[in-house]
């Protein structure tokens, strides 16, 4: 189960560095939070909001993931238009879909610009 949750989370991920968000392995009420949106709910929801993020990133890079259970906690860096910015995530997958991301990064960079 550990091997397989770091392969959807890598999925996601990869998404958003392919700019492709039609590859992400998401469920269809994936629950999306982070401190730009507030609360998401729903695929539509989910691709809506990244979707307006991806011309602004230029790469994905994966720095830890800690696995347990349902759960796959990701530090990961996006390299963007504003720099590089840290994110530590959340993951809760279900059924090799991510069903919960919960995203933590200072959002100051994006919000400034």
């Amino acid at each position: 189960m550990r091997e397989s949750n770091i392969a959807a989370v890598e999925g996601y991920l990869d998404a958003i560095r392919s700019k492709d968000l039609s590859r992400a392995p998401i469920a269809p009420d994936i629950f999306f939070t982070d401190p730009l949106v507030g609360e998401l709910t729903g695929e539509d929801a989910w691709r809506g909001f990244v979707g307006q993020l991806l011309p602004a990133i230029n790469g994905v890079t994966v720095k830890q993931h800690v696995a347990e259970g349902d759960y796959v906690s990701v530090l990961w860096e996006a390299d963007t238009v504003w720099g590089i910015i840290p994110i530590l995530e959340l993951f809760r997958v279900e059924d090799g879909r991510v069903k919960e991301a919960r995203a933590f990064l200072d959002p100051r960079p994006i919000q400034n610009a």
